[in-house]
């Protein structure tokens, strides 16, 4: 496919560890009319990973920008169209980053796949995984490029500090202490509903996996006039026993991938859960084989 005029790319490629291999690649670049606007180096025991985001001629395709980067000795290439934002300074983007999950420690699973550039669904058939640990929750984030030792490290720094943040707060306090006491949870069939006079609150449902070994998954709303207020998480509760009870061994909720109730609610349920970014999307995995009756 061609393109009219200039375009940004953001490319990753393995180069040998020894002097010179970058200056080789700036020359073959040079050649090519590709000007290198940004470079990124994450060491490794034999050789660097580097991401180059560069401003390609007219006509420029992925086979030319993989076939240029080889010629320069490179390896496990890995090259995609991006955007502006793709040169914004990267401590500056930490910095941001970490300043977002102080503020709000649940947006954690949305944050981090936008610093790690994990925002988009994985293409081209590879994704790798990047595991980051926080209280009883793994968040996972995938990407098409390989993360580097280092991205591993920086993530799981993050972790800590989302960790050692909620570890400090109070859970949001009711408004109003004598309507949240006063909730009764009713269970019929496949479902849980947590009833104020009559109104419901919230409700939560499961349903049988589509095939044998897949999760089954959880329909869950709350309504959003009693949000924060352990709802949720009491919901989420019932239904993974009810789950159990029906011979499931995992369930699976879907929510968009801004939702911030996810991480408290799962970690406040005292359940261990495995929180997906793919995309748009979060998902969260609960083996309900190991709760405590």
């Amino acid at each position: 496919m061609r393109h009219a005029g200039p375009m940004l790319w953001r490319v990753r490629a393995n180069l040998p560890d020894r002097p010179g291999a970058l200056g080789s690649l700036a020359h073959e670049c040079g050649k090519s009319g590709v000007n290198i606007l940004r470079v990124q180096v994450f060491p490794g025991r034999s050789s660097v990973t580097d991401e180059l985001v560069v401003d390609a001629p007219e006509g420029f395709g992925v086979a030319d920008m993989v076939g240029l980067m080889q010629r320069a000795g490179a390896e496990s290439v890995v090259a995609m169209e991006c955007t502006e934002a793709a040169l914004d300074d990267q401590p500056t983007r930490f910095v941001k980053a970490a300043l977002a999950v102080l503020d709000q420690p649940a947006t954690f699973p949305d944050v981090v796949a936008h610093l790690f550039d994990a925002d988009l669904a994985p293409a081209g058939g590879h994704e790798d995984v990047l595991e980051m640990t926080v209280g009883n929750a793994t968040v996972q984030i995938r990407r098409s490029t390989s993360f580097t030792s280092t991205e591993r490290v920086r993530g799981a720094a993050m972790a800590e500090l989302v960790t050692h943040v909620l570890s400090r707060e109070a859970p949001p306090a009711p408004q109003s202490a004598r309507e949240t006491a006063e909730l009764e949870y009713v269970a019929t069939g496949d479902a849980v509903a947590a009833l104020s006079g009559g109104r419901v609150a919230g409700r939560a449902s499961v349903a049988p996996a589509a095939a044998e070994g897949d999760p089954w998954p959880v329909d869950m709303w709350v309504d959003p006039s009693w949000q924060r207020r352990g709802i949720g998480t009491r919901l989420l509760a019932d239904v993974a026993r009810m789950a159990r009870a029906r011979g499931a061994e995992e369930i699976v909720l879907t929510a968009p991938s801004d939702t911030q109730a996810v991480l408290p609610m799962v970690l406040s349920a005292g359940l261990r859960g495995r929180i997906r970014m793919v995309g748009e999307t979060v998902s969260v995995r609960i083996a309900v084989s190991e709760l405590r009756v």
